[in-house]
């Protein structure tokens, strides 16, 4: 089975992501490093059972010799919601049951923080870029217990895709989350919802 671990909000420079988030949930972010593999860096926030991870290149570090994970190498715009990201417990046979590109494991670390992640060879997952991200943590360490408590929830977050259901139908056997829907639109799009100290507060 497959369970939601965190979302990312992406952004041409992190400070800028760091600044729309925050002004969107009105809390401050904490936490978060750098990805020297895939010369990125990231700030954090909890959301009790999972977390948002902001996440941008790393102008300090080299360029990376493969794509950035979340296709992020063609990212352009406004800060926004661009992934999804699932944890299992066996990545290899998370990635064989799911659509060809969803990726090759990669390990990683990061302090006590040691994982392994699916990235695709061109950076860009199924869908569009709408596939979840597969991820396995390994050892008991996890951002979302060591982040700062906050009394920020997802509640909803919504997957708008023009093949809304084969996306639904590639993910039904082996993901349910009643906060996760899958609607059917022209466009593509990620929307949350979140319950904040300041009321209900989106992030698109």
């Amino acid at each position: 089975m497959l369970q939601l671990d965190h979302l990312a909000v992406s952004a041409t420079t992190l400070e800028e992501g760091v600044a729309a988030v925050e002004s969107a949930l009105g809390v401050p972010l904490a936490g978060g490093g750098k990805h020297p593999l895939m010369a990125t860096h990231n700030r954090l926030l909890s959301l009790g059972d999972l977390y948002l991870e902001v996440i941008a290149p790393d102008p300090d570090a080299p360029r990376p010799d493969r794509p950035r994970w979340f296709d992020m190498d063609n990212f352009t715009g406004f800060p926004r919601l661009t992934n999804w990201i699932c944890r299992t417990d066996d990545l290899a046979q998370a990635i064989a049951a799911s659509p060809p590109g969803t990726g090759t494991a990669i390990a990683f670390q990061r302090g006590d923080y040691v994982w392994q992640m699916a990235v695709p060879d061109d950076g860009k997952l199924p869908f569009n870029n709408a596939f979840p991200a597969l991820i396995q943590w390994q050892g008991p360490h996890h951002p979302a217990a060591a982040l700062p408590k906050s009394d920020v929830r997802l509640t909803r977050l919504e997957i708008v895709h023009p093949e809304a259901m084969a996306l639904r139908k590639a993910l039904a056997s082996r993901f349910k989350d009643p906060r996760v829907v899958f609607v059917s639109g022209s466009d593509q799009i990620m929307r949350a919802r979140f319950t904040t100290p300041h009321g209900t507060r989106y992030i698109t």
